[in-house]
């Protein structure tokens, strides 16, 4: 095993990318970038009952007008549930400002960070409330412009992913398309578009969608709690006796492995049979759980007579190999023992920066312990090389 000093030399030489962060809505993304048209529609912070909230059309209301972040203006990590409470003024300048999250980036030794929404919803679901298709088309694509301008505000070191109109599938292949050429390196879907009456994903309406993301490479990206489906298990995690503390820890455990059961739909859908180009990310779920899922898919596949109704040319566990990528972050045990299990070419690494349970601030003590067993090819794979091959990253020369 490599000493403490030679495992940190090791991850100076490389350009780590974090494959899970999120942004905090600036609070003018919306309206400063609105055209005409949709300026008095699209999200604004407007005061309701007394209190900032964000809305969206005449008078539909996204929420109250909070930080989704933990790290405090004075950069120290709240440990409960304090930041509930807490707006843009009272957190880090890098939950919102992406100049600053650059300094940040800089501070803890990475080199890219790939982002995800807060106020859409991971899947984008948020935006339901409204009523009106086409408005909520416009909020997607102004997110995807906003982000398209960080991206290369940034030179190329935060890649936000592209919300998608899944609410129509035609919208969705062109938002695709339109946010490929604006630069933008992967897309975050919703996993349940089946929740309103739309087609499941495995559907052959879905088939349009899966090829373009197939033939252009576009990496299609599931967080967890990206639908009203899968966020429902936050609220149900906890028994009823359970106070807010609780709630939270379970509400966020059990999100993790929600990510499984989408896993399985995507397998046994046949979707990787049909498009064995198209990538997936299960987004802030770690990878603990994958071997034991793998095994657990392969087994029931062969013992239901799934076949029958599916057609799979491989066992469900090698799609996940040859087209699956999971994240981890504040695990030690996946990472550190189960690599030859999951396989190196499937590992990410996340630190799900500004979120609860964000490794902030101790960053490269964490990745410091655990990757000290692995080989310096295993380390610079799982940190580096698989996220720049996945994302398009281009990687400044080696020193």
């Amino acid at each position: 095993m490599a000493s403490e000093a030679e495992v940190r030399e090791s991850l100076s030489s490389l350009h780590i990318i974090d494959t899970d962060a999120h942004i905090t809505e600036p609070l003018d993304l919306w309206s400063s970038r609105a055209p005409a048209s949709w300026r008095a529609r699209l999200p604004r912070v407007e005061e309701v009952d007394g209190a900032r909230k964000w809305v969206v059309d005449e008078d539909v209301v996204l929420g109250p007008v909070m930080a989704s972040s933990v790290v405090a203006r004075n950069g120290e990590k709240a440990r409960g549930t304090e930041f509930f409470t807490w707006t843009h003024e009272d957190v880090h300048p890098a939950s919102y400002d992406m100049k600053e999250r650059v300094k940040l980036l800089d501070q803890h030794g990475i080199h890219a960070q790939v982002i995800y929404p807060n106020l859409a919803g991971f899947g984008n679901q948020n935006f339901m409330k409204v009523k009106d298709d086409e408005l909520r088309r416009q909020c997607a694509i102004v997110y995807n412009d906003a982000m398209a301008e960080i991206q290369q505000d940034s030179g190329g070191r935060i890649l936000p992913m592209a919300l998608m109109p899944w609410w129509n599938i035609d919208h969705c292949v062109e938002e695709v398309e339109r946010s490929s050429e604006l630069g933008l390196r992967g897309i975050v879907m919703c996993s349940d578009p089946d929740s309103i009456g739309m087609p499941d994903l495995g559907d052959d309406a879905w088939g349009p969608f899966w090829e373009i993301c197939n033939d252009r490479g576009v990496p299609v990206n599931f967080h967890i709690g990206a639908s009203e489906t899968t966020f429902n298990m936050f609220g149900r995690a906890a028994w009823p006796t359970m106070g807010m503390h609780r709630r939270l820890a379970l509400g966020s455990m059990n999100l993790f492995m929600e990510n499984a059961r989408v896993l399985g739909n995507l397998i046994y859908s046949g979707i990787f049979e049909r498009f064995p180009r198209v990538k997936a990310v299960s987004v802030e779920s770690g990878v603990g759980w994958i071997p034991f899922i793998l095994e657990a898919l392969d087994y029931e596949w062969s013992e239901t007579g799934s076949q029958v109704e599916q057609y799979l040319s491989m066992k469900p566990s090698d799609y996940f190999r040859r087209q699956v990528y999971g994240c981890f972050w504040f695990e030690r045990t996946g990472p550190k023992d189960l690599i030859e299990q999951i396989g190196e070419e499937n590992l990410l690494f996340e630190t799900d920066f500004p979120h609860p349970t964000c490794l902030y601030p101790d960053v490269q003590d964490h990745l410091v312990e655990v990757t000290a067993e692995w080989s310096e090819p295993t380390r610079r794979k799982i940190l580096q090389d698989n996220a720049a091959a996945l994302y398009n990253i281009d990687l400044p020369p080696a020193q």
